[in-house]
This record gives structure tokens, sequence and C-alpha cells, in this order.
């Protein structure tokens, strides 16, 4: 298995429970990158595409329920960004369901991007409120 998308540090929000699942969500991107390598990319999509949406689904439930008990004032914008995800991943579980094969391959760099970009920007805007509110 290769780590095409290495957790490091700089993911960090200092959550730990936050923390753990978003490496979970590297593995599925990883899963699916080995697949792909591996010529099995269109055999495996259905089943990644079902466990990102049901493990975002759980994820961004925590996520979205730590930031409202502590009163996060970015929450409102951080739900647009969590269902606007959503909405693309049901896209493409359709568009997979629907025959369109080639998803197999654009669903890895969409993933590993939004995956980057919604951690090292949008949820590191809520790391230090949250840990300034006594959540590790």
């Amino acid at each position: 298995m290769s780590n095409l998308f290495s957790w490091t540090e700089k993911y960090a929000v200092k959550v730990a429970k936050l923390d753990h699942e978003h490496q979970n969500l590297f593995k599925v991107v990883n899963e699916l990158n080995d697949a792909l390598a591996a010529g099995k990319g269109r055999e495996v999509v259905a089943g990644v595409l079902k466990r990102l949406i049901d493990y975002t689904a759980t994820h961004f439930k925590n996520e979205e329920a730590l930031m409202a008990k502590h009163n996060y004032p970015g929450l409102a914008a951080h739900r647009v960004e969590h269902q606007t995800l959503v909405e693309q991943v049901l896209k493409f579980q359709a568009d997979f369901t629907a025959g369109k094969h080639e998803v197999a391959v654009s669903l890895l760099p969409f993933l590993q991007n939004w995956l980057k970009n919604h951690i090292l920007h949008t949820d590191k805007n809520y790391s230090q409120f949250l840990n300034d509110h006594g959540v590790h």
C-alpha cells in the first residue's frame, strides 16, 4: 500500500477525535489510489464512495456538534462547505452508478485537494478556538 496522501502534523487540528477521523479519511483516499494503481479502480469505487458518504456524515456531525456546543462563530460557513462536499460526492456516486467509469480517476484528485484545503484552511480556523474552550 502506498501513501499518496500522508497524514502529517501539519493537518492536526489538535482535537484528538477529529484528527483520528481525518486520518481515516486519508486512508480512504489511499485505498482508492492503491486500487487505481492496481487497475482495480472501477471495482472499488462504489465501496469507496459509500464509505466516504457514510464516514463524512458521521465526521461532519461530530465536528459541527463540537462547534455548536462551544458557539464557534464560523459554524454556518463551515456547514456550507460540508454540504457542498456531500453534494459533490453524491454527484460522483450518481455518475458512477450511471456508468461513467472515469469517476474512478477524477475522484482521487478531487478528494485529495478538497481534504487538504478543507483541513488546512477551514478546519484549522476552529482548532485554536476549540482548544481555548478546553477541547483537545
